[in-house]
């Protein structure tokens, strides 16, 4: 009947109609101090001009005299002092106050006093709120309430739109998660802040010298050592998910993986033993700080955070190790004669892994991008779709950094990376400065091996293709 900015809307013979028919049949009416005043005025009923909250009840209760079974009148054009006065100034302003009225009494709600120029629409929208919470099933006086806070959390929150009087912002609780259901993965994998990470962990040069079989055999078998250690870890960071697990499924899940893992371990005992390696041999050998450094993080995520944080810990290596070997096995390129590291690529796209990996991530179709290989992640799919959108984010930053350290595991075991620093290469491995031909390679000093008979062929950026070999050592 009357706007917020204090324009009738309505024609006086129309609010006479509204008093007659429609009143009486009102479940609730929700009319502001100038509709309300404005209603009592065309009903001929004496009103005071309210000046504290009392005078606030005896209108609303005038009003609910002509017929409705509540009324709740709203105050927001009349601010009170903190000391419960009308407002003279602005500055007064603490707080505004709506009553309730019903044949069961009054009750007076009290909300803070919001600046805002947002406001069009606040009346529309509070009625509406009620009226969906009534055919919820709330009672009158919780529809009401809820409503309220509803209207209010959509005035503190909303924005600047174009000039004037702006809405509400109505989406305030809506929240919206930046993928459809059952595409959490492939949403990480297509982040451009994962992108990085995840195709340095899944395109390693370690993984490239196996592909072309250059790999040099010490740095494989220390490789097969540190992998042992590893997935003993692994194991223990999935029996954690069990015990941090609240579902008997989830339970399950996990307990499948560690039963897995126990499998996968003999079979990589008996793949070692081709390497002249014994059981024996592995277990004496002290973990490398990057197989600690993963694992650790993953278990010191499973204490700290959540069931599923830990399940997002976990990711980066149970989905990388099928995807990096599926990915050697379907590429034509990847050398099957006389390549000492073939085995290794049919044995983790065997059934038996492929089986454990579907626990945590059902795959297929392999053969194209990872982001289109990697379909619906069983456990993590499930549990994804339950998480605000603020705790992706949190949960996305664990995958990058678990990435980053699992890449480690590889940076420790390959023997020279190459990395552009203006005209020269620099080298990731272990050893001190070494002199190749045509470039200077400077290694860091905390590594500590030396290298021999490295070759490679490199472009990276701009810098042209060619022929690296050690040719001398300066330690």
């Amino acid at each position: 009947m009357v706007s917020t900015s204090g324009s009738q809307l309505l024609p006086e013979d129309a609010v006479e109609t509204l008093i007659k028919e429609l009143l009486p049949l009102t479940t609730i009416l929700t009319p502001n101090i100038p509709e309300a005043k404005l209603v009592l005025r065309t009903a001929g009923i004496q009103f005071t001009e309210p000046k504290e909250g009392d005078d606030l009840a005896a209108i609303a209760m005038a009003v609910q005299s002509l017929g409705p079974k509540y009324v709740l009148l709203k105050g927001g054009h009349l601010p009170f002092t903190k000391y419960g006065r009308v407002a003279t100034a602005e500055s007064e302003r603490a707080f505004v106050k709506n009553v309730l009225v019903s044949m069961d009494g009054t009750s007076c709600m009290n909300y803070a006093y919001l600046r805002s120029k947002n406001t069009h629409g606040t009346g529309c929208s509070l009625a509406s709120a009620i009226a969906a919470n009534l055919a919820g099933g709330m009672r009158v006086d919780q529809a009401v309430v809820t409503a309220n806070r509803y209207v209010e959390a959509g005035i503190s929150m909303s924005k600047d739109l174009g000039k004037g009087h702006g809405p509400i912002n109505h989406f305030h609780s809506t929240y919206t998660l930046p993928f459809a259901p059952g595409k959490f993965i492939d949403y990480i994998l297509e982040r451009i802040d994962v992108k990085g990470p995840w195709r340095d962990h899944t395109h390693h040069e370690f993984v490239r010298q196996m592909q072309n079989g250059k790999l040099p055999l010490e740095n494989f078998k220390t490789y097969l050592i540190q992998d042992y250690l590893f997935l003993i870890q692994f194991a223990r960071a999935n029996s954690l998910a069990a015990y941090k697990a609240n579902d008997m499924d989830d339970i399950d899940r996990s307990a499948a993986i560690v039963r897995h893992i126990f499998r996968e371990m003999n079979l990589h005992i008996d793949y070692c033993r081709g390497f002249g390696l014994s059981r024996e041999d592995i277990v004496n050998h002290e973990e490398k700080m990057a197989c600690t450094a993963y694992t650790r993080y993953v278990l010191d995520v499973g204490q700290a955070e959540d069931w599923f944080a830990l399940q997002i810990a976990l990711l980066p290596c149970l989905l990388g190790y099928g995807v990096i070997a599926r990915r050697l096995f379907d590429d034509p390129t990847t050398k099957r004669e006389g390549n000492l590291y073939w085995k290794w690529v049919e044995n983790y796209v065997a059934h038996d892994y492929t089986e454990a990996v579907s626990l945590g991530c059902r795959m297929s179709n392999l053969k194209e991008t990872v982001r289109r290989s990697l379909q619906v992640a069983e456990i993590v799919e499930k549990h994804a779709v339950k998480q605000s959108p603020s705790r992706i984010e949190e949960l996305v930053k664990i995958f990058i950094h678990a990435t980053r350290v699992c890449c480690l595991h590889y940076s420790t075991l390959i023997l020279l990376t190459p990395i552009v620093d203006g005209n020269r290469i620099l080298g990731h491995g272990r050893g001190r400065s070494r002199t190749l031909s045509k470039s200077a390679v400077r290694l860091p000093s905390k590594h500590r091996s030396i290298f021999v008979n490295i070759e490679g062929e490199w472009r990276v950026g701009k810098v042209p293709r060619f022929q690296c070999r050690v040719t001398s050592f300066t330690d």
